[in-house]
């Protein structure tokens, strides 16, 4: 039997990306539908999360499943010392896939090699993020009208930050040209630097946040220095604020530049960034529950051609 599981976008060919975010935008016309009548949704979440769970969970209301799970582990049984796979096989007796976020990396992977039902990564430690890079894929798509030759700018946490990881793995089938902005120490890691030569993607390394360094932006992807990866609390606490975005910095930049972040933001982007037009990450996080209709459908074997046909009743 087909393992339908999402535990990386680095399985995904470029029609098959395409095809997903065809099925984005008709949701995004009618997100109300009755697809996963008598389905049952379950995020199991070991790690905190307020957009991935809540767009999930709206994603899997509207579409007419249940859902079930939990939001913290200590109110488990993995508190008593229940296994991950012991969870996972439990869970599966009760719902049709499960959705999970954990702290360890790789654990999407062993999840779905275990589990009967698919298994939807919500994000493995600081490994991957496939349902992010999917709402991502779709604001760039319609924010630029296109997903090919774009300049794209990763900018802060590029070391932990997991939505980069993937984003840069989706990305490498539309010639993008990379530029990494980060301080040495959350610079993007050697593997992901690797990955790019070995699939011609072309990238540029910056320690300089500046209106110069961002001028021929066509996506400015912010990213928060993420606390709760650190071991050395000192370490974080010499990097944290090393890169504010500014609305005075945007006034050079490209008229299509828009702003995206996975949110959420500490200081990163300062206030007065949100009232900009090219502020974009309010309704990029709107477009995660389209893309995650779409991939909660599509792991359930649902097509396209039948989201077409349904209508909201």
């Amino acid at each position: 039997m087909e393992n339908r599981s999402l535990v990386t976008i680095a399985e995904h060919s470029k029609e098959k990306i395409l095809y997903l975010l065809e099925m984005a935008k008709e949701f995004e016309k009618c997100p109300n539908r009755h697809l996963l009548d008598q389905k049952v949704v379950a995020t199991l979440f070991f790690e905190p999360s307020t957009r991935t769970r809540l767009s999930f969970e709206t994603a899997a209301n509207r579409l007419g499943a249940r859902v079930i799970g939990f939001t913290d582990p200590k109110v488990t049984s993995s508190s008593k010392g229940e296994t991950l796979k012991d969870t996972i096989m439990m869970v599966s007796n009760y719902a049709d896939i499960i959705v999970m976020r954990h702290y360890l990396e790789g654990a999407a992977r062993y999840a779905s090699e275990v589990a009967p039902v698919p298994i939807v990564n919500a994000g493995d430690g600081a490994n991957q993020h496939p349902s992010q890079t999917m709402l991502d894929l779709y604001s760039i798509y319609k924010t630029q009208g296109t997903l090919e030759n774009l300049n794209i700018y990763l900018v802060g946490d590029l070391k932990y930050g997991r939505t980069v990881h993937s984003l840069l793995m989706a990305m490498r089938h539309f010639n993008p040209t990379f530029h990494f902005v980060a301080p040495r120490e959350l610079a993007m890691p050697e593997e992901y630097k690797l990955y790019c030569k070995n699939h011609h993607i072309r990238y540029e390394e910056h320690t300089d946040f500046n209106e110069e360094v961002i001028a021929d932006a066509d996506i400015l992807y912010m990213t928060r220095v993420q606390r709760e990866r650190f071991t050395d609390l000192m370490e974080y606490e010499r990097v944290k604020d090393i890169y504010i975005l500014h609305a005075k910095m945007l006034e050079h930049t490209r008229p299509n530049l828009r702003i995206l972040h996975p949110l959420p933001r500490v200081n990163e982007i300062a206030y007065d960034v949100d009232g900009n037009e090219k502020a974009y990450y309010f309704q990029q996080a709107r477009n995660g529950l389209y893309a995650r209709q779409a991939i909660l459908c599509d792991v359930l074997g649902i097509t396209l051609d039948e989201v077409k046909r349904d209508t909201e009743k």
